[in-house]
């Protein structure tokens, strides 16, 4: 398989899982226990494939021989903790902003990232330079975005708070894409990896959620009816982690987000369409954003339309 397309594929899961888990965050109103109920829920799936996939086991097993050996630093394997945040980030304010002004947002913080961690060197991959190409290409794709929301932004209801927030959560995920990759380095199995992210995030999300009750500044709510589908953040956010670790190790994280953005839009496009909110509707702004995009990663660099064609080694 293509890895541009496990990308594309990627992103389309974030539009649905951001859709999802701001669904369910309305339904009982209460953002941290949503995010905690859809991290929690990835964490029982993933583990339940652990029992019946040995390599999950070996990965974990060399993980640990990486790790005594000095091959990664130990601060690496937190990405989950900031898997953890950022959902927390994503339940309080798609409700407020909504998905495509959340994904503006979400994108412009991690081509900012991408620049800086490619730059670094800390996908575990080769170090890329910051060249005049790649910053258009980035700049490129954030356009593409606000081309994609521009009928949608009414500028008087824009909460500033929650637009900086969603470029705050935006570069953590690509900090907690790049640390992915540097552990799955070290496992070659990419459900290891989404096995350690959910086991970091549902911790940090019941340690936040303890001080919340201790302070007072937390309550269970009870949940309501809804529609089946706002379960399913942690079932999808165990797929896009464990793809997204291997993916972005090989292609570099700039690439991945060039290529994820196009599938988030068209996510976006069919979320859109099979499952509308009021006052939404698939228009040329969203159409032509998608294609804004691809033109980003055509700017991005020719080779890499080359490099993406490897398999991922079958585990």
């Amino acid at each position: 398989m293509r890895l541009d397309f496990i990308a594309m594929l990627v992103g389309l899961l974030t539009a649905i899982q951001s859709r999802a888990n701001g669904e369910l965050s309305i339904r009982i109103d209460n953002s941290l226990q949503a995010s905690l109920i859809s991290f929690s829920s990835g964490l029982v799936l993933i583990l339940a494939i652990a029992i019946w996939h040995p390599g999950i086991k070996q990965g974990a097993v060399q993980l640990r021989a990486a790790v005594r050996a000095g091959a990664i630093p130990r601060w690496r394997l937190f990405g989950g903790v900031l898997g953890g945040f950022l959902v927390a980030i994503q339940t309080q304010i798609v409700p407020i902003i909504g998905v495509a002004i959340y994904s503006v947002t979400m994108i412009a913080g991690q081509t900012t990232a991408s620049l800086w961690v490619d730059h670094s060197g800390l996908t575990g991959g080769d170090k890329k330079l910051i060249s005049r190409r790649r910053i258009l290409a980035a700049l490129v794709t954030v356009v593409a975005v606000l081309v994609s929301v521009w009928d949608r932004i009414d500028a008087k209801n824009l909460s500033l708070w929650a637009v900086f927030m969603g470029v705050f959560a935006g570069f953590f995920i690509g900090v907690q894409r790049a640390l992915n990759g540097q552990v799955n380095q070290q496992t070659q199995q990419s459900f290891t990896t989404s096995l350690l992210n959910f086991i970091m995030g549902t911790s940090t999300l019941i340690i936040v959620v303890i001080l919340g009750l201790v302070f007072h500044r937390f309550h269970f709510s009870a949940i309501v009816p809804g529609p089946w589908w706002m379960f399913l953040g942690g079932i999808v956010g165990v797929i896009y982690v464990a793809f997204s670790a291997t993916v972005v190790q090989q292609i570099g994280l700039l690439s991945f987000t060039l290529f994820s953005v196009g599938g988030q839009l068209v996510g976006a496009l069919l979320i859109d369409f099979f499952s509308p909110t009021r006052g939404v509707h698939v228009g040329p702004f969203l159409i032509a954003g998608i294609v804004l995009t691809y033109v980003g990663v055509i700017i991005n660099n020719e080779s890499v339309l080359k490099k993406n064609r490897f398999s991922i080694r079958k585990e």
